[in-house]
């Protein structure tokens, strides 16, 4: 697995529940004409895509899902048509990596109910769902599943043949929801899930939702998985956006070698499409760079959340500013610097190092008011002139001793910087 945060696009923003199977393909060849050379590369279907009958981001209690004799669910057929005769998401996966991008699915931690109600069978096991299933772990929001015992025998069976089967489907990446923040109740079930994913002979990301994730559990998330929330659901709103620097400056020290904190999806373009609305992000133009900034130099995954397909030439440039998707992958040993407020309006510093060499600094403007300040770059614990390139701009200046830097309100500016 390369040591980038992955970049992708998720169905969740736009499409809740409801996503079909014309959507994705779209929006894959959308990437792959639009996006693929800039680095980016899964699409990930989010939840629900067994649930025949969804229709907006909310859930219809204990609906008749799309399960197969072993109790594994399966793709409904009147959204995903290329699923019928039991091929399951094989196709779609084969169309996605035709284009040369990668597949992926969510998932939630558990077994279907159905299946314990029903009593059906497990493959590779005599076991049966009611004989696995711990059915007073459920979650609070969704009612598709019961927890798995994992000390019950045919446990470990059941999730080695879910992901026997999304090997055979050609699955690159599992969002397993209902567990990040679950522990530690659900701590064995999250390390048996990580087992039979790795166990199952195909390379996969594996992403835990929703947060916001334990700081106790830091180190439990890094040997389980890839990406682990920081957060619950982020949408766009200002003050989501402003929180997110304190959870960032917590987790940053545990961004490493293929393991992420995951700040979630970018909610950029045409997002809530199963409404019917043509509804475009409510951030400003401002906001998501300075989404696009913090998520960038904090080495987030990033994973793109509204209808590629309606992509303004705003939003295009957004996620192709190569300069930002470099400093993504290049960042390491990122860290907030200082938070002050300076002639009453509030900013935010981060720096990092870049793994080719260099520096990156990013400054924010978190107030209501445009400023003008003197960044002294000691605070960076720089001495000597430096040569800094601001990344959105494209502009490079000579600077010794500090930085004179404009800012709007609510905007961003991130440098690469090196000693002269």
């Amino acid at each position: 697995m390369k040591n980038i945060p992955p970049k992708g696009w998720n169905s969740w923003d736009c499409y809740g529940t409801t996503v079909t199977e014309e959507i994705v393909r779209n929006n894959a060849e959308y990437m792959a004409k639009h996006l693929k050379k800039y680095g980016w590369e899964y699409i990930v279907v989010d939840i629900q895509w067994y649930e025949p009958t969804a229709v907006t981001h909310e859930y219809h209690p204990f609906t008749e899902l799309c399960m197969d004799e072993y109790s594994r669910l399966i793709p409904a057929e009147n959204r995903f048509p290329s699923s019928a005769g039991g091929k399951g998401f094989k196709p779609l996966a084969d169309f996605v990596h035709s284009l040369g991008l990668k597949f992926g699915i969510h998932i939630m931690r558990g077994i279907p109910r159905q299946a314990v109600h029903r009593n059906t069978k497990i493959l590779g096991t005599e076991r049966t769902a009611r004989m696995v299933a711990k059915s007073n772990s459920i979650c609070f929001w969704n009612t598709d599943m019961y927890g798995v015992n994992p000390d019950a025998e045919g446990a470990r069976e059941y999730y080695d043949s879910i992901f026997k089967l999304y090997a055979e489907w050609g699955v690159d990446f599992i969002k397993c929801d209902d567990i990040a923040r679950e522990l530690p109740h659900a701590e064995s079930e999250l390390i048996m899930i990580s087992e039979a994913l790795r166990g199952c002979g195909r390379e996969m990301v594996f992403s835990i939702s929703p947060g916001a994730s334990l700081l106790d559990k830091a180190e439990l998330y890094k040997t389980v998985c890839n990406m682990w929330r920081i957060t619950d659901d982020f949408w766009d709103e200002w003050h989501a956006l402003y929180n997110m620097f304190s959870y960032a400056e917590k987790w940053s020290i545990h961004s490493g070698n293929c393991h992420w904190p995951d700040a979630d999806m970018l909610p950029i373009g045409s997002i809530r499409q199963d409404y019917n609305v043509n509804e475009t992000t409510a951030f400003t133009h401002e906001e998501q760079r300075t989404m696009m900034t913090l998520w960038g130099i904090f080495r987030s995954p990033l994973m793109i959340g509204g209808e590629m397909t309606k992509f303004d030439d705003f939003t295009l440039n957004l996620v192709t500013n190569q300069d930002i998707l470099r400093m993504n992958e290049n960042s390491r040993n990122a860290h907030q610097v200082w938070r002050r407020v300076i002639n009453g309006v509030e900013h935010v510093l981060w720096t990092a190092n870049s793994k080719d060499g260099g520096h990156y600094f990013a400054l924010f403007n978190i107030g209501n008011e445009d400023s003008e300040i003197k960044l002294d770059l000691s605070d960076l614990e720089i001495e000597g002139k430096i040569e800094a390139t601001e990344l959105w701009s494209g502009k490079t200046d000579i600077a010794e001793n500090s930085v004179n830097i404009s800012i709007k309100s609510h905007d961003a500016k991130a440098y690469y910087f090196k000693n002269i």
